[in-house]
């Protein structure tokens, strides 16, 4: 199959575009600027793609490239930030995320694609809670109302021009070279600093990068998953875990206990809201829980590495290891 994948330097897209490389498919890898490409990962597995640079919120053309794709892997997107200095958020991310998926689409579509993959997010969903893709949708913030508007865009262009759109909404990812608060938390096991995290007994939904890659191949192969046109899946790894499980996972795979303090989730909310700091708190101490049974039952996937499983190649990659492909 021909493939194209937006977003190929990112953290999923990297990992993604050496999946389909190491299946043998023909890849077509867009990203935004050409500045990254120069890095070590991305020129490796885009090595033997065909790359191209562009960005979609600015018109980019992208008809000669398309040619002969049978499906797109829409990775690209602006991604929620912590601290936003954008003057008008909402603009921000509804021209890249919502006006930057249809200028995509409807190039595709013109050249033929028959499927385009999605790939939203759980925040879609809610910020706490267990989903499942019947319930209603409840984005809080800018971000996750873009990948909503882009959702109903995408399904209502899909019901005008009969290509087939697949929209995966995952939790939070996990993986090698991941970033952001999930870094920050196994720096500071690394370094042993005391964390008053001992006794959360919250439940949060992950998505090991292995699983979600390969979930992601499946949903873009139309002859392997037929049952997956025109529908939203939710993904994780299938077994849920506690702040504090998590952390203890953590500390096991990078070969380092650690430091946990059982503090009242009460008390550390109250001192998180005091100094502006709420959000992370229900990051920390509120349940997320994901039900996959429909991407199980409809296609048949099962997850192909076990959260310990990942974390091992995580450690293994920073160690300066083989992770693997």
């Amino acid at each position: 199959m021909k493939i194209m994948v937006t977003g190929a330097n990112g953290f999923v897209g990297r990992s993604l575009c050496a999946h389909l490389r190491a299946a043998n498919h023909q890849l077509v890898a867009m990203v935004r600027t050409p500045a990254s490409l120069a890095e070590a990962p991305v020129a490796h597995n885009l090595a033997l793609a065909e790359v191209i640079v562009g960005d979609l919120a600015d018109g980019a053309p992208l008809q000669a490239s398309l040619s002969g794709v049978d499906t797109v892997i829409h990775l690209a997107a602006r991604v929620h930030i912590m601290r936003d200095d954008s003057p008008d958020p909402m603009a921000a991310f509804h021209k890249i995320n919502v006006d930057g998926t249809m200028h995509l689409a409807k190039q595709a579509h013109q050249a033929g694609v028959r499927r385009l993959v999605f790939l939203s997010s759980i925040k879609v969903n809610g910020e706490s809670g267990h989903f499942t893709e019947t319930d209603n949708p409840a984005p809080t913030d800018a971000y996750a109302l873009s990948k909503w508007q882009a959702e109903q865009a995408l399904k209502e262009f899909s019901q005008q021009t009969g290509m087939e759109v697949v929209i995966i909404r995952p939790p939070l990812i996990y993986g090698p070279g991941v970033k952001g608060n999930f870094a920050s938390l196994i720096r500071l096991i690394q370094r042993g600093w005391p964390l008053p995290l001992g006794a959360v007994h919250n439940q949060r939904s992950l998505i090991a990068l292995d699983n979600l890659v390969g979930f992601i191949a499946l949903c873009a192969d139309r002859d392997r998953s037929p049952a997956a046109a025109n529908q939203t899946f939710l993904l994780s790894d299938g077994a849920d875990v506690s702040t504090t499980q998590l952390l203890q996972k953590l500390g096991q795979a990078y070969g380092k206990r650690p430091w946990l303090i059982p503090m009242p989730t009460g008390l550390m909310r109250l001192a998180a809201r005091l100094i502006g700091k709420k959000s992370v708190a229900d990051r920390l101490f509120d349940s997320l829980t994901v039900d996959s049974g429909k991407a199980q039952g409809l296609l048949a996937w099962r997850p192909v590495v076990t959260m310990d499983q990942q974390f091992a190649k995580m450690a293994m990659a920073d160690s300066g290891g083989d992770s693997g492909g």
